[in-house]
């Protein structure tokens, strides 16, 4: 069975068997640092369904072989630039110049950089060194990092139940356009006003949408880099697999960035992984990649499920080109919600939310 999904660009996303087995195509983790996202869990009666995962190990898919972090550094290489390394700022400079400086070229070249593209499923050379990692402060009283039952869309799920939320599907927005005061949404011949309206929608699909109402904001955002992954998620029988439990594969010179397995939530029936390809690769070319990493027949594989997703690629100078969005963002008094401005993480866009809701009095 195959089943297809193309979202527009958020982080969560979880894939549903009949069995009730779940595997999350998107986001796949949650940690206690993540304070206004435990909050939300909170408020919608989530926190008993978390989940703790279990440990597993990373490890680097090089030359047909699953290889650990630890054997395939340059040890050399790493004591040579790793004190100087450490003393070097984060600040101005891209990933591929503070870690390839911290570790060595080649240690970045061949390790550090199949991993660090796993973290947002595409190559971050070009990422500023700031925008993969960031210090929060954990709650202690929460499991350090967890799912949760169903996968992390449940979450997505619960808020849409809450009273007083309208949530249409199967509709696509044409334009947001003014509205006296306030706004309108165009949706083919459905309309719907409000004093109020926030977009949230990757780069692409924002300007697309502000072009005809805001064409200056829509400009400015037409500048933010993005890039489109393709996700494909699939179940195999336990007995049928004969792979080490691993967390997370990272790839270098491959179809795909990585996968993510289900293995840190341990099924005794069934194992999942989600793998994260880059585009222009067929369905048939995909599953075959899919059937040999994991070294299983393609009947073997039970469930298979498809989805596609627009990220931001930020580069070198993203903070002027966020900067001039909310610019015109300010000017044309919308709000802008997503994971282009402070970061990528689950946390990085529920902060960005509430501070949206609270400047509009929500």
């Amino acid at each position: 069975m195959i089943e297809r999904e193309a979202a527009v660009g958020g982080c969560l996303g979880s894939a549903r068997t009949e069995t009730g087995f779940w595997l999350d195509l998107g986001a796949h983790t949650a940690y206690n640092s993540y304070g206004g996202f435990i909050e939300i869990l909170e408020a919608c009666g989530l926190m008993d369904r978390l989940v703790a995962r279990e440990k597993a190990p990373f490890k680097l898919l090089e030359e047909g072989q699953r290889v650990s972090i630890p054997s395939a550094l340059r040890y050399v290489e790493l004591l040579t630039h790793l004190p100087r390394g450490l003393f070097a700022k984060r600040a101005e400079t891209t990933v591929a110049e503070y870690y390839g400086g911290l570790v060595g070229p080649r240690n970045y070249e061949r390790v550090l950089r199949p991993m660090l593209s796993a973290v947002p499923s595409q190559p971050v050379d070009d990422f500023p060194a700031t925008a993969l990692f960031r210090t929060r402060p954990r709650r202690k009283d929460v499991l350090r990092s967890f799912s949760i039952e169903g996968g992390l869309q449940t979450v997505a799920a619960a808020i849409a139940a809450r009273d007083g939320i309208e949530v249409v599907t199967g509709t696509q927005v044409d334009r947001l356009d003014r509205d006296g005061d306030g706004f309108v949404v165009c949706a083919g011949e459905r309309r719907w006003t409000a004093s109020a309206a926030a977009v949230a929608l990757p780069p692409p699909g924002a300007a697309d949408v502000l072009a005809t109402g805001f064409p200056d904001l829509a400009k400015a955002i037409q500048a933010i880099e993005s890039t489109p992954v393709e996700t494909v998620g699939v179940v195999v029988a336990a007995d049928r697999i004969d792979l080490e439990p691993l967390a997370v594969l990272a790839a270098r010179d491959e179809p795909f960035t990585a996968f993510v397995s289900r293995d840190v939530v341990p099924d005794p029936r069934f194992r999942g992984f989600a793998f994260h390809f880059r585009p222009g690769r067929s369905q048939v070319e995909k599953l075959a990649k899919i059937s040999e990493v994991l070294g299983v027949a393609r009947c073997d594989l039970l469930e298979i499920f498809e989805r596609e997703v627009v990220l931001p690629s930020p580069a070198r100078g993203h903070e002027v080109r966020v900067a001039a969005v909310e610019a015109q963002a300010r000017a044309a008094g919308v709000a802008l919600a997503g994971n282009y401005f402070e970061g990528m993480a689950i946390e990085d866009c529920v902060a960005r939310s509430r501070a949206l809701a609270e400047g509009l009095g929500a």
